[in-house]
This record gives structure tokens, sequence and C-alpha cells, in this order.
């Protein structure tokens, strides 16, 4: 394996020789990092996908965004990471150039793809705690199919922007790099439109619906037996997504924030700082299925039948899960 400037090789493709023994150990540890940690992000997404998609109990609005948001994890998982190991351990420069456009279009398109479709989410969660009477008529299946479309669509034209925008002048452009040295300008309002604001907009949101909570709380003491179940069971599916939310910002607000300064200061933030930080934003996509399993009992449920292998011996489709 090559393992010029190592510091530099979690980010591009460079190549060369290095006879520090630390120098390489640290390729096949990334290398082992990435391959176990796709495997992790299949296996957990592709749970998700396939309940969502065979228990008819969950075929909501909701869990249609999140299926949105399996899928994009889901490719991460096949692609982004494979594709990365690949570029760390190749030296054929035909193979690196075309692996490193669909590898950093991807790594763009599913991150964007992710936060846009968390910022629907938030949505609709507004509507089924704050607006409850107007939730079925204006949450419905054609507006979710647009809003997964758009976050989609978005996430395409700035990831497409991101990988075929030039490297900054004084960039090499022999590196296959993570789009944090790209022209200033298309790296900030790639930035300002594929992070900042839906991320903005979901956490004010999410404020709202706490405020307006917590104003219900009184009221609901005095519904009926069944409308304060119904009640609770919207409180705790927006504090589950507000919770997966978090775990997004937690994951990828310090690398957007690595590359911005990056940028901003000449390219001068050590480059071991933002591959920390690009790996901590891969491991978002094994965290979700881990958050469904733990607040959702359904989820709990057919994650265990999926496994088991029951939903292949008897159709359990029609279950009433809980």
């Amino acid at each position: 394996m090559d393992t010029k400037n190592i510091s530099e090789q979690l980010l591009s493709n460079e190549s060369g020789n290095v006879t520090v023994v630390t120098a390489v150990t640290i390729p096949y540890i990334f290398c082992i990092f990435c391959g176990v940690l796709s495997v992790l992000i299949m296996g957990g997404n592709l749970l998700v996908i396939i309940s969502i998609v065979y228990f008819k109990q969950l075929h909501t609005p909701t869990n249609y965004l999140m299926l949105s948001l399996a899928v994009a994890d889901l490719l991460v998982g096949i692609f982004t990471l494979p594709f990365t190991i690949i570029l760390f351990v190749t030296s054929y420069s035909s193979v690196q150039g075309i692996l490193c456009t669909v590898r950093s279009g991807l790594d763009s398109i599913l991150c964007v793809t992710s936060i846009w479709t968390l910022c629907f989410i938030s949505v609709d969660r507004y509507y089924a705690v704050c607006q409850p009477l107007r939730y079925r008529n204006e949450i419905t299946g054609r507006v979710i199919g647009i809003m997964i479309l758009a976050s989609w669509t978005v996430a395409t034209a700035i990831g497409g922007t991101l990988t075929f925008q030039s490297p900054d002048i004084g960039q090499s452009s022999t590196m296959c790099v993570l789009f944090q040295n790209k022209m200033l300008k298309s790296l900030l309002l790639g930035t300002l439109f594929g992070f900042c604001i839906p991320a903005i907009i979901m956490t004010a949101i999410y404020i709202k619906i706490l405020l307006v909570a917590q104003r219900q709380a009184c009221k609901i003491l005095n519904m009926s037996k069944s409308g304060t179940t119904v009640s609770r069971s919207e409180r705790k599916a927006t504090k589950t997504l507000a919770i997966v939310m978090g775990v997004f910002m937690i994951c990828w607000v310090p690398f957007f924030i690595s590359v911005s300064c990056h940028a901003l200061s000449n390219y001068s933030t050590p480059s071991s700082v933002v591959q920390f930080f690009k790996m901590l934003g891969w491991t978002n996509s094994m965290f979700n299925p881990c958050v469904y399993a733990f607040f959702y009992r359904h989820f709990r449920l057919t994650f265990g039948m999926v496994i088991k292998g029951k939903i292949f011996k008897k159709d359990f489709s029609n279950m009433r899960l809980c």
C-alpha cells in the first residue's frame, strides 16, 4: 500500500514511500474502520428499509421520510466508504480519477439529502404536534413525495456543483479532495444551502414544538383517554426524531465548521482535524437505526422479526405491531 503523507492521504489518494511504522499502520486501521463501519451502516439501514416497506402499519408520512433518510444512509455504506477504501489503496490513476469524482459527488449528495430530509421531518412533526387537526389534510402522500423529491433534487444540485467545481488556485488537481479545497465561493454557498439553512429551520421548528407541547401539557390532562394516547404517541415520536436530528448535528457540525475555516484560513487547518471530523460525520449513517431500536418498540419488534427471518416464513405484513 502506498503511504506518502498519511495526514493528507485520508483526504486524497496521493502515493509514495514512507518507512515509519506508524505511517504503514494508520492506513490499515483506517481501511478496517471504514470496512466495519460500512457493514454496520448497511445492516442497520437495511433493517429500517425492510421494516417500513414490509409492515403496512409503518406506512405513514413520517416513516416514508425516515425511509428516504435510511436509503441515503444505506448508500453511504454501499458506495461512499468502499470507494474511499479503494481510493486509499489503489495506485492506478485512471481508476482514481473516476472513483474520485463518483465518491466526492455521492458523499456531498447523500449528506445534503440527509439534512434536508431531517428538515422536512421537522415540518411533519410541527403539523402533527402543533396543528393536529390539519395534519391529515396538509401532510398527504403527495406532499411527502414532493418533500422527498425536493431533498434529493436540492442535494444533487449542490453536490454536483461542488463535485465538478475545479480546485482552488494553489490546490493540487491530482488530489482526490473531499470538496474542502474547492473554490471558496462555491464551498461557502454549498455549506450555506446544504447545511446551515436547513439546520436553522429544523432547530427553530423543534424549539417551537417544545414551547407548544409545554402549553398543551395542562390541556392534555382534560382530554379523553384515546386523545391522550394519541398525543403521547406523537410527542414520543417527535422526541425521538429530535434526538435523530441532534445526533446528526453532533456528527456533522464539526466537519462543516472545519472545512469552512479550512477555506477561509487559506487551507491552514491541519488535515488530521478535517479527517477526524469527516469520519465522525460518516458514523452518523450508523446511528439512526440504533436510535429507532432504542426508542421505538415497534421497530425493535420488526428488526427482530427480520433478523430471525420470520417474515420469509409467513405473511406478517398486516400484523398489529403495538
